[in-house]
């Protein structure tokens, strides 16, 4: 039986993810459509989120099935896309959560907009394991519901409509402003377009991996150097 205290942290993770979740629902349902559309049983689509569960690397594992991409390439092509994954297991609070299996699922579970709903949260926050358990939880379920319905209504949408595609764009944007609004700084705004468009210039096939590298390099340069760190950090 869930206590008492449980429970309130239960209804907190709910609380903290369930804008995000909302903003889950259009992507999810996107990919099931494609999934329906391109060939796919209906039930192969809580396969891939379940089995993969990586939103964007989802859309990509589909493209990859159907041109019958190698395994080495698709391997190489995974590692590339969820290669920010690495820098989020290093502060993601994963200590809080005392349970073997429940350490096993938040480190499966960790994605984009669990770790960004965390990293929002304002300072002083006190985390536990069921808050953060929670979070995770929510966030698999809208998406893998979400998908199921988009595939089992696939069928009935037309194929040419158009928008359903922008809903990661958009949603990544929603997440960044809300980080941007618990910090308020700047300064590590500006220093992310920077690196972005450098990164762009000099390696467009790779932008990503490199702007990424590249900020955390500077995040452990600003961690022992609290000088370099208290420079570079405005806030507004």
């Amino acid at each position: 039986m869930v206590s008492r205290e449980t429970s309130a942290e239960i209804r907190k993770g709910i609380k903290d993810i369930w804008l995000v979740g909302l903003g889950l629902i259009p992507l999810g349902l996107a990919f099931g459509v494609l999934m329906t559309q391109t060939g796919f049983a209906w039930w192969w689509t809580p396969i891939f989120s379940f089995v993969i569960y990586a939103g964007s690397m989802e859309f990509v594992a589909l493209n990859m099935v159907l041109t019958g991409v190698g395994p080495a390439s698709a391997a190489l092509t995974g590692f590339m896309v969820n290669f920010r994954h690495i820098f989020y297991g290093l502060t993601y609070p994963l200590e809080k959560v005392r349970s073997p299996i429940g350490r096993l699922y938040g480190t499966y579970a960790l994605t984009d907009e669990s770790y960004a709903v965390v990293s929002a949260l304002p300072k002083g926050t006190k985390l536990s394991g069921p808050r953060v358990l929670t979070i995770q939880i929510a966030a698999q379920t809208f998406w893998v519901g979400s998908g199921i319905v988009g595939a089992l209504a696939g069928a009935l949408i037309p194929p040419d409509l158009q928008g359903l595609d922008f809903a990661l764009t958009a949603l990544f944007i929603v997440l960044a402003y809300e980080a941007f609004q618990s910090t308020r700084d700047i300064g590590a705004v500006a220093i992310a377009l920077i690196f972005g468009l450098v990164a762009w210039l000099i390696a467009p096939g790779q932008m990503l991996i490199v702007a990424l590298t590249a900020m955390f390099v500077l995040m452990l340069v600003r961690f022992w150097r609290p000088r370099l760190d208290a420079t570079l950090t405005h806030t507004i």
